[in-house]
């Protein structure tokens, strides 16, 4: 897991998880993302139009980081790495997947929810991982009761955050950043209405940059 990338992550506070149905909405996506400050994606596999979108996005618009989500498999690590993705994220902790991609030398975000998962984590040399379902999971109260003894991670909560509670978890020096679909609905995307996409966008940017600003 590189420190540039990580940092890049960061520093921008939010991922946009993307559930996408035409490959061809993935560039206007992309750029009403950028538009709002947003320069940072994970387009998920959900749906048989990922692997494309990731395509056209990285030969499109290079100047995005480009992760792939709902990463289940082995084959789906080799799909998203020649599709271009720069990170890959799973909901859950499988280390066989998670083991694959580190031996491809690729940047892998598990989804840990547990303290057995965090320690997997550890012990495969990770220092980011995803808390997901966050709300449903115990939220910020119990990423901060594990990270007292797992003071070496660092976590991405996904799963209920929006633009209501974005700013209490960024708040935490432990939250590296939130992972969230609330800018870039598939509502929206499969509408076309990407001028709200980056109104949203913006909002939720001004917010992450101001909560990390502050963060303690």
């Amino acid at each position: 897991m590189t420190d540039t990338l990580i940092k890049k992550i960061e520093q921008t506070g939010i991922i946009p998880v993307i559930k996408i149905d035409d490959p061809e909405k993935a560039i206007p996506l992309a750029r009403a993302l950028l538009a709002g400050n947003i320069p940072c994606m994970e387009i998920t596999f959900r749906t048989s139009a990922g692997e494309e979108a990731i395509r056209q996005v990285k030969r499109e618009v290079p100047e995005m980081l480009l992760g792939a989500g709902t990463v289940l498999t082995t084959d789906q690590v080799d799909k998203a790495i020649d599709a271009g993705a720069e990170f890959l994220v799973s909901p859950g902790y499988n280390p066989r997947v998670v083991n694959y991609a580190l031996a491809k030398k690729i940047t892998i975000i598990p989804g840990c929810s547990t303290p057995s998962d965090m320690e997997k984590a550890i012990e495969a040399g990770l220092t980011t991982v995803k808390f997901f379902p966050a709300e449903q999971a115990g939220g910020l109260d119990y990423i901060k009761a594990v990270s007292a003894p797992y003071s070496m991670l660092s976590f991405i909560p996904t799963g209920g955050i929006n633009v209501q509670n974005l700013a209490k978890y960024l708040a935490f020096k432990k939250v590296l950043a939130c992972g969230g679909s609330w800018m870039a609905g598939a509502d929206l995307i499969n509408a076309g209405d990407f001028a709200n996409i980056t109104a949203l966008s913006k909002e939720a940017s001004e917010i992450a940059i101001q909560a990390i600003t502050n963060r303690k």
